[in-house]
C-alpha cells in the first residue's frame, strides 16, 4: 500500500483505505492524530473549561491549566446561549417537565412545548406548519431521504451543507458551480421532462465562505422549470434579513421558497432542527420521516428556543452588535491585506490556500489565545484551506483587536498572503 503524506493529507485520505479493514484503518488513522499532535496541529476536540461565549477556558493539549482565549468557534452568533431571559425559561421548563419527554412523538412524546415551539418557528416565517427534528443536521437529511427516490432528482449547489449531500443517497443528484445561476438553468433546462420531482437545494448562507446564495433568481428559475426549492438557513436566522428572519426575508420570498430548513443551534443558542412547509408536506414527514419518527423528541429545553425567537424581536440590538462586530473585523483584515472572500455574514474565513501552513496558523493563533478552526478538505478544496472565524454580538473590540494583532504577526512569519 502506498503511505499516505501526513505533511499532505487530510481527513477524507482515512475514509475507505481498500487495502485495510475497518480496525486496520483506525489504527493508521490514529497515527495521522498522533502526527498532528506532536505538532500541534490537532487543534479539534478541545476541552473548554467554561460556558460558551466570546471567550473560553481551553486546555491546551499539553497544558495543565486552562487558557483563556478569545473564542471564533461558536455559532451562537447573538450569545443566546447565555441570554437571562432563555435561561429561566430553560430552567422553568425542566422543574415543570423534568430532562426528558421519554418517547418518539407518534407514541406519547409530543407535548405542548413541542407544539408551541412548532407554532412558533413556523409563524416566524408567516407559515401555518412546522416540524421538529432533534438536530438540524437530521432535518435536511431525514426531510430529503423522505420525499426523494429514484425516479427523483435533487439540484444541488456544489457548496451546500453534508446534511444534504447524505440526504441525497436515494436520489438521483446534479450539482451546479457554487451560486452559478447559468449553469443550474442548464441543469434545470435538460432535467425538465426526465425526472418526477425536481427540487433545487440551496444553503441562504454557506457556513464555510458565509457567503449568501442569490435565493431571488434561484427561486425564480427552479419555478420558471417546474422545480421546488429549498433553503436550508441555518446560519441566516437571526443574523440577516431586516428582524432577523434570514436570506428568506432578505429576498422578500417568504411566499415563494418551498421548503425552509434549519437549525436552533445556533442564533438561537440550543439545539434541535426544523422544517417549515405547507402543511401537507408537513404532515407527511411526521408519518414518514424515519429520523423524526422513530426517535424520541426534544427535552423540555426547547422552552428556551421558544423564548429565543421573541427575543429577535423585542431585543434587536442583539443584532446590530454582531453586524458591527462583523464590519469591524471585516475591514481590519482587508486593511492587512488578507482574502476574506465574499462573505456577508458572521462567517468570515481567512483564505490560505496551503494545508501545513493554515494548520500553523491553527496553532500560533490559540498560543496568542485566538481559538480559531482550520478548515480543510473535504469541508473545502485542498488549494482553499482557510482558518474560519464566527463572530458574536457578546465580542467587544478588544477581543476582534487581538484578533487583529495576531493575525498581522502570523503573516509576518508565515506570508499569509502569498
Amino acid at each position: 500500500m502506498k503511505k499516505i503524506d501526513f505533511n499532505k493529507a487530510s481527513f477524507r485520505d482515512f475514509e475507505n483505505i481498500p487495502e485495510m479493514d475497518a480496525f486496520a484503518t483506525a489504527s493508521y488513522f490514529q497515527e495521522y492524530l498522533d502526527f498532528l499532535r506532536v505538532n500541534g496541529h490537532l487543534n479539534y476536540r478541545i476541552e473548554s473549561r467554561s460556558p460558551v461565549g466570546p471567550e473560553m477556558d481551553l486546555m491546551l493539549p499539553g497544558d495543565d491549566k486552562p487558557t483563556r482565549s478569545v473564542c471564533l468557534v461558536s455559532n451562537d452568533y447573538l450569545g443566546f446561549s447565555q441570554h437571562p431571559k432563555i435561561k429561566q425559561a430553560v430552567a422553568d421548563a425542566a422543574l415543570r417537565f423534568g430532562t426528558g419527554s421519554g418517547a418518539s412523538p407518534a407514541i406519547g412524546g409530543h407535548f405542548i412545548y413541542h407544539r408551541q415551539l412548532e407554532e412558533k418557528i413556523a409563524a416566524f416565517y408567516g407559515r401555518a406548519d412546522a416540524i421538529l427534528f432533534t438536530t438540524g443536521y437530521t432535518a435536511n437529511s431525514a426531510t430529503l431521504q423522505c420525499l426523494l427516490h429514484q425516479e427523483d432528482l435533487a439540484i444541488l449547489d456544489m457548496a451546500v451543507h453534508a446534511s444534504v449531500y447524505e440526504g441525497c443517497i436515494r436520489t438521483n443528484t446534479k450539482q451546479f458551480l457554487h451560486n452559478n445561476l447559468e449553469h443550474l438553468e442548464q441543469i434545470l433546462r435538460s432535467a425538465q421532462h426526465t425526472y418526477r420531482t425536481r427540487f433545487v437545494i440551496v444553503d441562504g448562507v454557506y457556513s464555510q465562505d458565509g457567503d449568501i446564495a442569490p435565493l431571488d433568481q434561484i427561486t425564480e428559475l427552479a419555478h420558471q422549470y417546474g422545480a421546488y426549492v429549498i433553503v436550508d438557513d441555518a446560519h441566516g436566522i437571526g443574523v440577516t434579513g431586516a428582524t432577523g428572519r434570514g436570506v428568506v426575508e432578505q429576498f422578500c420570498l417568504f411566499e415563494k421558497v418551498d421548503i425552509i430548513t434549519g437549525t436552533f443551534s445556533k442564533a438561537l443558542g440550543c439545539i434541535g432542527g426544523y422544517v417549515v412547509a405547507r402543511p401537507e408536506i408537513v404532515n407527511y414527514l411526521k408519518y414518514q420521516a424515519k429520523q423524526h419518527l422513530f426517535s424520541t423528541t426534544a427535552t423540555p429545553a426547547i422552552a428556551g428556543i421558544i423564548r429565543a425567537i421573541d427575543l429577535i424581536d423585542e431585543e434587536p440590538e442583539w443584532r446590530t452588535r454582531l453586524w458591527t462586530n462583523i464590519e469591524y473585523l471585516k475591514s481590519g483584515l482587508k486593511a492587512q491585506g488578507l482574502n476574506i472572500g465574499t462573505t456577508a455574514s458572521a462567517v468570515i474565513p481567512v483564505k490560505i490556500g496551503d494545508i501545513p501552513k493554515t494548520l500553523e496558523t491553527g496553532r500560533l493563533l490559540l498560543r496568542a489565545g485566538i481559538f480559531a478552526n482550520p478548515i480543510m478538505y473535504p469541508a473545502v478544496s485542498k488549494k482553499d484551506a482557510r482558518v474560519r472565524m464566527n463572530i458574536m454580538a457578546t465580542h467587544t473590540q478588544a477581543h476582534l483587536d487581538k484578533v487583529l494583532k495576531a493575525f498581522q504577526q502570523i503573516d509576518k512569519q508565515l506570508n499569509l498572503k502569498k
